[in-house]
């Protein structure tokens, strides 16, 4: 097949897309990326990328075409205004650079409008649209405290609407989506179109350690975007709450949005001697953290719509095999607690996520059971190769 693969971020933006496009290129498949400029997560283009630099390159077998568009930066406006250029600048691409596709694979993360390059490619050629839904909406902008009474929220649900309806197919990476596509949007998603993401390969190469102390240290490790949603300040309040205990580290990986913020919180709660964070980190390091690790963290904003998500970090975390400590509700703290892979309480309740890391490090005769229990799920339920076989099929179907 000749797939055309939209998508608003892209390698070296730390997102599964890149994966899955080169495991299809590596199946066989003729694949081209529509893409924006990396900017992803701290609003600044990645060195060595512009408007006239990398427009267009080849990676691992992947054609990739990056349009330029206005890096996301700090604030809500330049935000909008990042993902307004690069549907509209993409759009152009589609009406000017024709190109016979046999299909068009939509990687939909936030914003849902990156969808729309793929629906007028649709419109111009006839040719199907499998859309991947790993972020909701209009209901992920309304968790950015987008009420939903404003006229934005009502555009912007006429809208999401509108492309959802226009895609061929539909899958999506949580089961809690189907419910919300269903009752809220009319959509009719059957079961099967669940298809949960995968951690990349390099996760299953992390050097076990038995999740031994390490100098004596338990090691918290929270990775991946450090924005609103993500709510390391649960983290940092939790963390105070434990001084007591010496032997605790946390460390975070990452950048985003929040980032200054929370360290500005470490530094006046007192808790830079326990609180440590390493920016964002190339991919290939990451399993040296994850090694290091006693535990992995992962929080998430109290909000409905942010209940129904799977954070792809989970993945990575389970295929690390290593136990998960959550302060998280919905559909991550089900599996969690479905699997027995580590403890869990409810979104933003740093109080009871500090009493959880209490009964973890308590406890350190259960740190092999929550280890092998979490690997055993990732392999049972998110491995790569049931993915990408699953989603090779969909898009065959789509051509036929």
């Amino acid at each position: 097949m000749k797939i055309l693969v939209v998508c608003q971020y892209y390698k070296p933006e730390p997102f599964r897309v890149s994966d899955i496009c080169e495991s299809l290129a590596a199946m066989g498949h003729n694949v081209v990326v529509l893409t924006g400029t990396p900017n992803y997560p701290a609003g600044k283009i990645y060195p060595g990328y512009g408007c006239f630099r990398k427009r267009y390159e080849t990676v691992s077998g992947v054609q990739v075409v990056r349009v330029p568009l206005i890096p996301r930066g700090q604030n809500v406006i330049q935000l909008a205004m990042n993902y307004i250029s690069f549907a509209l600048i993409s759009c152009l691409w589609v009406l000017f650079f024709k190109h016979d596709y046999d299909v068009v694979y939509v990687h939909q993360l936030s914003p849902i409008t990156m969808a729309l390059p793929a629906l007028l490619y649709k419109r111009v050629t006839g040719k199907k649209v499998l859309l991947y839904c790993l972020d909701i909406w209009p209901e992920s902008i309304a968790a950015a405290n987008i009420t939903r009474p404003s006229l934005v929220y009502s555009l912007l649900l006429v809208l999401s609407r509108w492309i959802y309806h226009g895609a061929n197919s539909v899958c999506v990476s949580s089961l809690s989506f189907i419910k919300y596509l269903k009752e809220t949007l009319n959509l009719e998603v059957e079961d099967k179109n669940y298809l949960p993401q995968f951690a990349e390969d390099l996760y299953l190469s992390v050097p076990s350690n038995d999740c031994k102390l390490t100098e004596g240290k338990v090691r918290l490790l929270f990775a991946g975007n450090i924005g609103e949603m993500q709510s390391v300040e649960t983290i940092i309040k939790a963390a105070a709450k434990l001084k007591d205990l010496v032997n605790i580290e946390w460390h975070i990986v990452g950048d985003g949005s929040a980032r200054k913020r929370c360290e500005n919180m470490t530094n006046e709660m007192g808790l830079i001697d326990c609180v440590f964070f390493h920016g964002q980190c190339p991919a290939e390091e990451m399993p040296v953290f994850f090694s290091k690790a006693t535990a992995l963290i992962v929080t998430l904003k109290k909000h409905d719509y942010i209940s129904y998500t799977l954070p792809g970090k989970v993945q990575s975390y389970m295929a690390a095999g290593k136990p998960v400590i959550g302060a998280i509700d919905g559909e991550t703290r089900r599996i969690i607690e479905a699997c027995g892979c580590g403890l869990c309480c409810e979104a933003e309740n740093y109080e009871e996520l500090a009493l959880l890391v209490r009964k973890f490090v308590s406890e350190p005769w259960k740190f092999k059971t929550y280890s092998s229990n979490s690997f055993r799920y990732y392999k049972d339920n998110f491995s790569k190769p049931v993915f990408m076989k699953r989603l090779n099929a969909m898009l065959q179907n789509l051509c036929h």
